[in-house]
């Protein structure tokens, strides 16, 4: 008894989870009606160039200010290997593309274009929609999984409503993400590419991995449970049992991607920014919303009967 006691009552706070998750869902709805995404040249096309130069590589801001007489949309600079650099910007107009050889020449002898290719923006749209497809089918994927992995714990809840609530989270966790870049791309000029997507897809897995975690607990602690017991009792169980390793697991990895953030320089800043902000909300929505999804779909069942 003295266990039982000492253990966090985290589905009673279901109320306020609720509350909490809803206000940033539809505060993120509200952001992308209203500001939508800043989309890089990946989606919207433009001109990708490579410089080399001799002797030390500029740095980036002082490339991009002897660019910045061009008024160039959407400019990422990116250091490589062989002393070249990267330049990425929306436009795939030919005379600005000479205008950016000729600054660059003008200001740095010896500097040589090595390629530059032009992002079609009927290919970039096409890609748009390969990524959203590839969210679809793995939100789907996911739900799909899960029903199955769970299909031996029909009672109280049947297997498919696990699925169904680790899709609302996952939902939830990528929202708020696409949410806050909808901010931050308006009032910072943060621009979405396909690193991005990548991080929405990084961010379903790490957090579907969470949710699983407690649901497996959750299916071992039915199945040894006696009769007497309730489930949210249960569910309730087997979220104290798991919280210390989730919260553990995603710290270490939110410390990481921090690391990276700070030290890891402009062109990877984005992906570690949407990662830290989709690993956190996963981890909260697995603990939080995942499980009591289950809690409210069981008493929902008990109200009806």
């Amino acid at each position: 008894m003295a266990g039982n006691t000492s253990m966090l009552n985290i589905i009673d706070k279901t109320k306020y989870a609720y509350a909490f998750s809803v206000t940033l869902t539809v505060l993120s709805v509200v952001s992308l009606f209203v500001w939508g995404l800043k989309f890089g040249i990946d989606f919207t096309g433009g001109t990708l160039a490579e410089v080399q130069f001799t002797g030390s590589v500029p740095a980036s801001q002082e490339l991009e200010n002897t660019l910045k007489d061009l008024g160039l949309k959407s400019l990422t600079l990116q250091p490589t290997a062989n002393n070249s650099i990267l330049i990425r910007y929306a436009s795939e107009d030919d005379k600005i593309n000479q205008e950016v050889s000729r600054k660059i020449s003008e200001n740095y002898p010896g500097a040589k274009e090595l390629r530059a290719d032009f992002i079609n923006s009927s290919v970039s749209q096409e890609l748009k929609r390969n990524s959203l497809w590839a969210i679809l089918v793995a939100i789907l994927g996911i739900m799909a999984y899960i029903a199955w992995a769970f299909r031996k714990v029909s009672r109280p809840v049947e297997s498919w409503k696990y699925g169904l609530g680790a899709v609302i989270a996952l939902v939830h966790d990528v929202l708020i993400t696409i949410g806050v870049f909808s901010v931050l791309g308006h009032f910072a000029g943060i621009e979405v590419g396909v690193p991005f997507i990548a991080a929405l897809l990084t961010i379903l897995g790490f957090s579907v991995h969470d949710t699983i975690v407690v649901y497996d607990r959750t299916r071992e602690n039915l199945l040894r449970s006696s009769a007497k017991e309730q489930f949210p009792d249960i569910v309730n169980r087997s979220l104290n049992e798991t919280l210390v390793r989730s919260i553990n697991t995603s710290l270490t990895v939110l410390l990481t991607l921090l690391a990276i953030y700070i030290f890891g320089g402009e062109t990877i800043r984005d992906f570690s920014l949407a990662l830290l902000v989709g690993v956190f909300f996963g981890t909260y929505s697995s603990i939080f919303i995942a499980t009591a999804l289950l809690v409210t779909s069981y008493k929902f069942q008990m109200t009806k009967k």
